[in-house]
Order: C-alpha cells, then sequence, then structure tokens
C-alpha cells in the first residue's frame, strides 16, 4: 500500500483516538503528522494487515512522549464535548450532550492505563489483542485494566444516576 492509501484509510480514526486523549485540535493534528510521517518512513517494512494496530501504537507512544516531555494533562471543556451537529429533536439533543458530558468526565477521571484501554477497545473498536500491543502490555493485563475501567464508569455513573434520581 502507499502512504497516501495509508492515509485516506486510516486518519480519521487515528485523529478520533489522539483527540480523545489530547482534547486539543492543534497537537492531534501534529501527533497526526508525526504518525504518518513514520508510516512513510516504515512503509515498506509493514505488512497490510498490520498497519492500522502500528499506526495505533505510534500515535498513542508519541502522545506518552508528549506528557512525559511537558508533564501536564490538558482536562476538557464544556465545548470541547459539545458536538455541532443538528439534530430535529431538540430534546433528543439535549439528553445526549448531558450523557455523553458525563460519560467523559467520567472516563477523564479513570487512570491513564484505564482511559487508554476503553478508548482504544470501546471508542475505536480494536480487538483486546491490538490494544494490548499499542499498550505495551500482555492481552491478561489488558483485559483486566478494561475490566476494571468498565467497573468504575459504571459504578460511578450508577452513583449519579442515584443522586438525580433522588432530587
Amino acid at each position: 500500500m502507499e502512504t497516501e492509501e495509508i492515509f485516506a484509510l486510516y486518519v480519521n480514526d487515528i485523529y478520533r483516538y489522539l483527540f480523545s486523549l489530547s482534547k486539543d485540535h492543534y497537537l492531534t493534528e501534529d501527533l497526526l503528522q508525526e504518525t504518518f510521517y513514520r508510516a512513510h518512513l516504515h512503509i515498506n517494512e509493514l505488512s497490510p494487515t498490520n498497519i492500522k494496530p502500528w499506526l495505533f501504537k505510534v500515535s498513542h507512544n508519541l502522545f506518552i512522549d508528549y506528557l512525559r516531555k511537558n508533564k501536564r494533562l490538558d482536562f476538557v471543556t464544556n465545548e470541547q464535548i459539545n458536538s455541532k451537529r443538528a439534530q430535529t429533536n431538540i430534546e433528543r439533543e439535549v439528553i445526549t450532550k448531558v450523557n455523553l458530558k458525563k460519560v467523559m468526565n467520567h472516563i477523564d477521571l479513570l487512570s491513564a492505563s484505564q482511559k487508554y484501554a476503553i478508548t482504544l477497545c470501546d471508542v475505536n473498536d480494536l480487538s483486546y489483542q491490538e490494544c494490548a500491543e499499542i499498550m505495551g502490555v500482555s492481552l491478561a493485563s489488558f483485559k483486566s485494566t478494561l475490566y476494571r475501567a468498565r467497573q468504575n464508569l459504571r459504578k460511578e455513573l450508577s452513583e449519579v444516576n442515584k443522586v438525580e434520581k433522588e432530587n
């Protein structure tokens, strides 16, 4: 495959993944560019079946390197969570946005490894094996991290729902 084909196939997936981690469009663009630059350099070494997981692993490692260099985390703002899609049912749109904010806020409260696990597996639909390789952990360790992340997320969301029902 050519670099242009790889870019066209996977740019949106990698962009969404990086944006979900960084919450910063400009940083995402920089990391995306670096990811595909590295793909261009190593295109001859890649097998067509492993390109997508390899791109996720490279982008994940670039993001981790960025965090290590800058030693800071950016928190999501309400404007970043709100989508600008027009829907005909305003009530459904409001409910969806409120629920999305709740979920995203609770995902951001998880540990970094749990946040990455949920983002890779549940948001980007990668297999457990691919996610484990991207995160650089064993399959069993990834499954355990993902399980704990989902449990923590369910627990937090159920507690929020209980409080809301009581009020």
